[in-house]
């Protein structure tokens, strides 16, 4: 649903995954420890960018696979942060293969930190952090359901779809994910935008494997999910 008259100006984001959360589960990254343990700390480190390039590739090779000049942009290789927020990131190196009409693939990655020396930083903060600066025009977060619900629908028949969420409190009984997300699942998700949200920038969460609605986000036409905005 991405063609090449909707590239202008795109940039790509997204999560680690089934490849990079439980590695990041395994070696508990992101948690205090002793420096007798830096050593298996850092190994985890290695195995979850490792693991985190690899989906990434595979959805490189799918979008080139349909004509769309992507560039993967490993948020490690540029990224620094402080006690697990984003701290350094050069927008400078996006813009540019912005500016030559490529589209920017990054994701959700462990990078190193000034306070927990090595942290998972997610494709939720990416995003919000690359939407805030460059000042998008519109934001789209992808998952598979069609945005907020009061409980999990896909394990609750009396699941209640919320049109829109414009505060933290809106979504307080909303359930924890149940998979393995060490970066906060929906939750996390909806809290990245609420932030972006004060900034001015509403953003949207749809279904992504619903069809059409990727190419409906893109074409600026509405799409059914969860508007996330400050009243």
């Amino acid at each position: 649903e991405i063609s090449n008259d909707l590239i202008d100006g795109l940039v790509i984001v997204h999560g680690a995954g089934s490849f990079g959360h439980p590695p990041a589960k395994k070696y508990k990254i992101g948690e205090p420890f002793e420096m007798k343990d830096y050593l298996e700390k850092r190994i985890g480190f290695a195995e979850v960018q490792n693991e985190v390039k690899k989906l990434n590739s595979i959805i490189c090779e799918s979008l080139i696979e349909h004509g769309i000049p992507v560039i993967a942009i490993p948020p490690s290789s540029f990224i620094t942060s402080h006690n697990k927020r984003i701290y350094d990131f050069d927008l400078n190196l996006i813009k540019t293969y912005l500016r030559e009409g490529f589209v920017p693939v990054l994701f959700g990655d462990v990078v190193i930190d000034d306070e927990v020396k090595i942290a998972v930083i997610s494709g939720d903060q990416v995003l919000q952090y690359i939407a805030k600066f460059l000042k998008s025009d519109r934001i789209v977060l992808g998952t598979d359901v069609a945005g907020v619900y009061t409980k999990n629908p896909k394990t609750h028949d009396d699941a209640v779809h919320i049109d829109e969420v414009n505060s933290i409190e809106d979504i307080k009984f909303l359930e924890s994910t149940t998979n393995v997300d060490v970066t906060g699942g929906m939750v996390g998700k909806v809290k990245e935008l609420l932030d972006l949200a004060d900034y001015g920038i509403s953003s949207e969460i749809i279904n992504a494997n619903e069809e059409g609605a990727i190419l409906k986000a893109l074409q600026g036409m509405e799409v059914n999910g969860t508007k996330i905005c400050r009243k």
